[in-house]
């Protein structure tokens, strides 16, 4: 199993900027962690710090030699694929061939004020853009029109330092997505909002398959929440109140989004004790199944867990309001749990 970071802060957290990201990412890049992922969200202060992860990938190369530095993920239907292909490759070209890319439709139809016309049939563009960039990185020329409605062929500059970009599709839980995410021959990054493990091992049953037809293995990111420590009563306490702010942040574009074709509610119309009861009810699922959450003893046998649902990967989300100092101090907790359950793997 591999561990990377994952970002994707309220913009009211810590007010020390992006010092848990460029600190975090150094430690990463030290102690044998895979990646570091940065999403794309705007107008919005869930995750509103992070509106071009080719911004923030472009300064994590800076600070470090050796962890890969991935998009968690660009929201493709509002980019030309040449910009997100020459992005990409000035922060391959500044890392030494260290990118990677998952590409997302996007859900949050505010996001789309700025291609109003992709919202309509933004998986099918999302699909296509991701071939299109790929495609470009490889030097292939991309058919188009000018600016005087003539046709042109564009290739991007500077040329990329990996001949191939690896890259992921972004699924909330949909199946097709993953089925597509198979059938494109990309990884699928995912999380735990919205469906059960058991939903998931099916999903990534159905992904491996498709995959499969395409001579390919596959590779399966799943997002969670990770904070560890000594004892597990007092982690627990420690990320009650950041948590459950975190997760209260988000439910109004959860629970607005319609996302897989999920009832939409509308949270203004719910009383603050339903809100109160959501959250809670939301917290203890995270903190006792969804999640990293508590120490390296409790949370061994969920990483074999996860492995055994067919997770190659876990995006370790820290970044949820607990105060950088707390967060980047119980990394090594985090690290513990990544060699030793690596060892139990190599054992086998």
């Amino acid at each position: 199993m591999d561990f990377s970071l994952f970002y994707f802060s309220d913009e009211g957290g810590a007010a020390d900027g992006y010092e848990l990201l460029l600190s975090g990412a150094r430690f990463a890049d030290t102690h044998g962690f895979t990646a570091v992922w940065t999403p794309e969200r705007h107008f919005h202060p869930f995750g509103g710090r992070y509106p071009n992860p080719a911004v923030t990938g472009a300064a994590l190369a800076a600070v470090t030699s050796r962890v890969k530095i991935r998009a968690g993920s660009v929201v493709a239907p509002l980019h030309h694929p040449a910009r997100v292909a020459e992005e990409w490759s000035v922060v391959d070209n500044l890392s030494g061939g260290r990118v990677g890319v998952s590409f997302a439709s996007g859900w949050n139809a505010t996001d789309f004020a700025l291609r109003p016309e992709h919202y309509a049939d933004r998986r099918a563009h999302t699909v296509r853009t991701l071939q299109q960039v790929r495609s470009l990185w490889r030097g292939d020329a991309l058919e188009t029109v000018d600016g005087n409605g003539k046709s042109c062929t564009l290739e991007i500059y500077p040329r990329p330092v990996q001949p191939e970009l690896p890259v992921w599709l972004t699924s909330a839980g949909g199946v097709e997505t993953f089925r597509a995410a198979g059938r494109a021959g990309a990884g699928v990054l995912t999380h735990l909002l919205g469906q059960e493990p058991a939903e998931l091992a099916e999903k990534i049953a159905a992904y491996r398959a498709e995959a499969s037809a395409v001579g390919w293995p596959g590779h399966v990111v799943l997002m969670l929440h990770a904070f560890l420590g000594a004892d597990d009563d007092e982690v627990r306490e420690q990320v009650r109140a950041p948590l459950s702010r975190y997760l209260r942040s988000s439910l109004g574009l959860l629970l607005g989004s319609g996302l897989d074709g999920k009832r939409r509610v509308d949270i203004a119309a719910l009383s603050e004790e339903d809100i109160d009861f959501i959250v809670s009810r939301s917290f203890d699922r995270y903190y006792d199944n969804g999640g990293l959450l508590g120490t390296v003893d409790k949370l061994e046998p969920a990483v074999a867990a996860f492995r055994a649902l067919g997770v190659d990967e876990l995006a370790c989300l820290v970044d949820f309001g607990l105060p950088t100092r707390t967060v980047l101090d119980a990394l090594s907790y985090l690290d513990d749990l990544r060699a030793r359950t690596a060892l139990a793997a190599a054992t086998r």
